[in-house]
């Protein structure tokens, strides 16, 4: 098994900007099995030399014995100045992440290129339920017979591989990862990646690099939608998804109360100001049904996520239940709707999926935005 310093040693004769040995600039070293994954820090005024420099890295460390597969990410070191740089400068750094490659338009990924519609779940809160939405939303768009894919963008929180019951390691095929596949669903995770104990200790443009990475370098083929279950917030991934993904829209998940809600607003317009499309609102855990009684209790209270979709003019896609069953086929790594698509705990993605694939149909494609941060 390698080590850090066979990672050290496969970039002796590299060097950065500057002529300096790219071993020195090595800021972190992540090992799991034969993957590797390597930060290299550098100044971000210097994005194009650096980028060179992490794929001659990249490089030598998949040619390194016992490495099968390597990620190498650029961190932020900017060399200190005695001036600050302008304020419009210093903005456009932040938005487009020290080391990230520039916005991309529609085809900038050769990878997303035959991929109809991308799809962002978001909820700016953690908690809320997004991933188990997620993945029974791509469910629900395959049993109307597209060709789904699902990409979890929670780099420092992967549920995939517990919601899908995957524990293996994808493959490499013709030089890209290949997807794991559940259901009929192409899916991939850094959790397919990373032992599931082992903390992702990274910095921001280190998972921006990861994201890419995953959307770039992962051989998804021929899909008629991407979902992507973005991590909580309006941070890095989603900004690095924003400017680099022509995405089809994007739907908010929040709970009903006020503390979620008002999560969920931030979210609706974060996309807004990016120009994503709003397909709509769902209310998760809108209602629990005793599974004994039949009676109905709202925990969370009801009805908040549909208000403040109408009060800002987007659509309300529907609420799906607080539910034992959902609970326990998500534990178990089996999503209610490819488990058990004809219970009515299913019936409830599988309208809501029937809603968004008509608001994908029914709508316009859009390519992905230049973001500038005033």
């Amino acid at each position: 098994m390698a080590t850090e310093a066979d990672i050290l040693k496969a970039l002796e004769g590299l060097y950065g900007p500057g002529g300096a040995p790219l071993a020195g600039a090595v800021s972190g070293v992540n090992l799991s099995g034969a993957k590797a994954f390597v930060s290299l820090a550098g100044d971000p005024s210097q994005t194009q030399a650096w980028e060179a420099a992490r794929v001659a890295a990249e490089r030598a460390i998949k040619a390194a014995p016992g490495i099968e597969q390597a990620i190498v990410t650029l961190t932020a070191e900017r060399a200190s100045r005695p001036e600050a740089p302008p304020p419009r400068a210093q903005a456009q750094t932040h938005a487009h992440g020290p080391g990230a490659p520039p916005p991309q338009q529609k085809g900038g990924i050769p990878a997303l290129e035959k991929i109809r519609f991308i799809v962002a779940v978001a909820s700016g809160k953690g908690g809320v339920g997004k991933s188990t939405t997620s993945a029974n939303l791509a469910l629900g768009l395959a049993a109307q017979g597209w060709r789904v894919g699902l990409l979890d963008a929670d780099v420092y929180g992967p549920s995939m591989p517990r919601l899908f019951g995957l524990t293996d390691k994808p493959k490499v095929e013709g030089g890209k990862l290949a997807p794991l596949e559940a259901y009929g669903v192409k899916i991939m995770s850094m959790g397919f990646l990373v032992d599931e104990n082992v903390p992702m200790v990274w910095r921001g443009p280190m998972v921006s690099q990861a994201i890419s990475q995953m959307l770039g370098e992962v051989a998804w083929g021929e899909l008629d939608a991407l979902v992507i279950d973005m991590p909580p917030g309006t941070g890095d991934v989603q900004l690095t998804i924003a400017q680099q993904v022509p995405l089809a829209g994007a739907v908010i998940v929040s709970t009903p109360q006020d503390l979620a809600l008002i999560d969920a607003r931030r979210a609706v317009s974060m996309f807004q100001k990016v120009e994503a499309p709003i397909l709509g609102v769902i209310e998760n855990m809108s209602y629990f049904l005793c599974p004994h009684c039949g009676g109905r209790s709202e925990i969370f209270a009801h009805g908040g996520a549909r208000h403040d979709a109408e009060q800002m003019g987007v659509p309300f896609l529907g609420e799906a239940p607080l539910d034992i069953k959902i609970r326990q086929t998500s534990d178990a790594g089996t999503p209610v709707v490819g488990a058990e698509p004809d219970s009515p705990q299913a019936a409830v993605y599988l309208t809501l999926a029937a809603k968004v694939k008509t608001l994908l149909e029914t709508q316009k494609q859009r390519a992905a935005p230049k973001i500038v941060v005033d």
